[in-house]
């Protein structure tokens, strides 16, 4: 039997009961704070959410959004749908005094109906998906959240974390080609991700190289061509896909799976989502693992 490796630890994405944070500062700036009551705080966005946990500034998050996987204690609070195909009813039934998002939530219309309602909403600065780029925002909701010092270790922490792995990565003498399928719930379809994306950057700064190439980030899996002729060596299968088809012969019915080098040599992994779809204050570790999982022989 071929044996498959997992990374990253297991994810269960369960529904669980609110778990309601105390808060005794006065912290005005999150959200305005009603007479003797904490602010109530939905967030919306996997990255703001694991940047948050981060900075210890989750105490007043009442619920997330189903994608919000990282870090295990977010389990705790409730969710309240994915973050594309949201319903209101959800979201209101949380009583939220702020509504933290990344303005990549949907439907349309319930975005439309909560703005309606004149719920107040929050979206932190559009910042280069870049290491670059996620340390001013970790900086912004540093600031936001008045936990600006928290804030530079965890830029000083990324930076160090990723000299350490492209320093590692010289040392490899192997560019092994890497395919990495997700599951989107939105479409209720398999994905292949491509150079064109942040998991893109993270296999090339780990030593190894993205075997599909597009114009967008990820591109459909229904051509069996389409995996077949790039013929990895290693595929990444994210957890809610590879957890959904259970088995190493679910996995190889996959469109073009089975005839690859990865599939002949079992070198088809389990990844968590979040751990490659953006970048974060984990992002150096995250490529460090990367670089023990694709160059292992």
């Amino acid at each position: 039997m071929k044996k498959i490796f997992f990374l990253f630890g297991f994810t269960v994405l369960l529904l669980s009961s609110c778990g309601r944070f105390a808060n005794e500062d006065t912290n005005t700036t999150s959200a305005e704070k009603t007479e003797g009551k904490a602010p109530r705080i939905v967030c919306l966005a996997k990255q703001y959410n694991e940047i948050i946990f981060a900075l210890g500034a989750e105490k007043d998050l009442v619920a997330v959004d189903l994608s919000s996987t990282y870090p295990p204690k977010i389990k705790d609070l409730t969710t309240v749908g994915y973050h594309r195909a949201l319903s209101a009813e959800g979201i209101l039934s949380m009583k939220p005094d702020l509504i933290i998002h990344d303005n990549n939530i949907g439907p349309e219309h319930v975005v439309t109906q909560l703005e309606s309602l004149k719920i107040p909403m929050k979206t932190f600065g559009e910042y280069d998906h870049t290491i670059e780029g996620t340390e001013e925002l970790m900086r912004e909701m540093g600031t936001y959240f008045h936990k600006e010092e928290k804030a530079e270790e965890l830029c000083a922490k990324l930076e160090a974390d990723m000299s350490e792995a492209l320093e590692a990565a010289k040392a490899y003498t192997d560019t092994p080609s890497v395919v990495v399928i997700h599951f989107g719930r939105a479409s209720n379809i398999y994905l292949t991700v491509t150079k064109n994306s942040t998991a893109g950057k993270m296999i090339e700064w780990a030593g190894g190289k993205m075997a599909i190439d597009g114009e967008r980030g990820m591109r459909h899996l229904s051509s069996p061509e389409l995996i077949a002729k790039a013929n990895p060596d290693v595929i990444l299968l994210t957890d809610f896909g590879y957890d959904r088809l259970g088995t190493q012969q679910k996995i190889e019915e996959l469109p073009g799976v089975a005839g690859t080098n990865a599939a002949k040599n079992a070198r088809i992994y389990r990844v968590e989502e979040h751990d490659l779809i953006y970048i974060g204050p984990r992002t150096g570790e995250n490529v460090q693992f990367l670089q023990e999982l694709i160059h292992k022989k």
